[in-house]
């Protein structure tokens, strides 16, 4: 009870802070804006460092993406003897994302899987309900997102895996996101992420539901390169978490990741570090255990590409 007062506070705390913001005109010094114009490049990507931003891909333009992971930087798994990391592949994501119109956006994506559960396979929703104008008649912008990831793993015969799967169904997982963001100025927008996901198929007396929120911003600090940080805080029976850490010999852990964003014309180049292994929400929101205070953190990027299918270009 106290976590969900928490985040009520919070929530009410950051939808506050934008309806009382000043005119996002005058933090911009612009002073020829239309009544209701939209606010544009509230982040600069479609994703934070591990989670999505509430940027859509606009139409007709098709944006190519690679998520890469590597192993742990430092801690009993990291150091020299790994090359703090590099021998090894966490876990890579390609993906494609197409706009359908300015507001919509449908994506596929193949991940490699950072746990058991290996060989994704996944397809995305991602459509822009509200955004924020300069003049504020609209003080944040809204984006739902959902994606349903299959996979393609040998089924277990042990009962209790992860993997015992019995039928298609139990390889389907499902997340649910409202993406809840303000620009409070060019050098500043920050994020909340409220999340749902269900899991067809747990282990033995794991969660099928979970809930999680995501705490997100960027951070400006030159023309073309920006701070991005991004947490996701989850929400787990407390019997259920204890059974299954004693059972793994492992601790779950909040994914937390910082990086560094660079843009170059068509491109946008995530540099980040992040104690998640998994890329996808499907697993870093209930599986990350790897810990920033142990070393259990690693380096990993992103790299995406925009390409137009329309008259006005890229």
């Amino acid at each position: 009870m106290k976590v969900l007062i928490g985040i009520f506070l919070f929530s009410m705390a950051f939808t506050r802070a934008a309806l009382a913001q000043g005119d996002l005109e005058a933090a911009l010094g612009e002073n020829d804006f239309n009544d209701h114009e939209k606010v544009t490049a509230t982040f600069k990507s479609g994703h934070l460092i591990n989670g999505h931003s509430i940027e859509t891909v606009y139409k007709r333009e098709l944006e190519v993406r690679i998520d890469h992971r590597f192993g742990d930087i430092a801690g009993d798994n990291g150091g020299i003897s790994r090359f703090f990391g590099l021998d090894q592949a966490a876990d890579v994501r390609f993906g494609f994302d197409y706009g359908i119109s300015d507001r919509l956006t449908i994506g596929i994506g193949r991940t490699k899987g950072a746990t058991a559960i290996t060989q994704l396979y996944d397809g995305s929703l991602k459509y822009r309900l509200w955004q924020q104008t300069v003049d504020q008649h609209v003080p944040i912008s809204v984006t739902l997102y959902g994606s349903t990831t299959v996979t393609g793993v040998e089924a277990s015969t042990d009962p209790t895996s992860a993997t015992a799967y019995s039928g298609f169904k139990d390889r389907l997982t499902y997340v649910v996101q409202a993406l809840i963001a303000r620009k409070f100025s060019e050098a500043l927008s920050l994020q909340l992420s409220p999340t749902y996901l269900h899991r067809n198929f747990t282990a033995f007396n794991d969660q099928n539901d979970l809930l999680a929120l995501g705490i997100g911003g960027r951070v400006k600090v030159s023309r073309h390169m920006a701070l991005v940080a991004d947490y996701f805080l989850t929400f787990r029976d407390r019997a259920k978490k204890e059974y299954l850490e004693a059972m793994s010999l492992q601790s779950f852990y909040n994914a937390l990741g910082v990086g560094l964003e660079i843009e170059t014309g068509g491109h946008v180049f995530h540099l980040n570090f992040t104690n998640a292994t998994a890329i996808q929400e499907m697993q870093f929101i209930p599986e990350t255990t790897s810990s920033w205070g142990k070393g259990q953190f690693r380096w990993g990027f992103s790299l995406s590409r925009r390409f137009s299918f329309s008259q006005r270009g890229v």
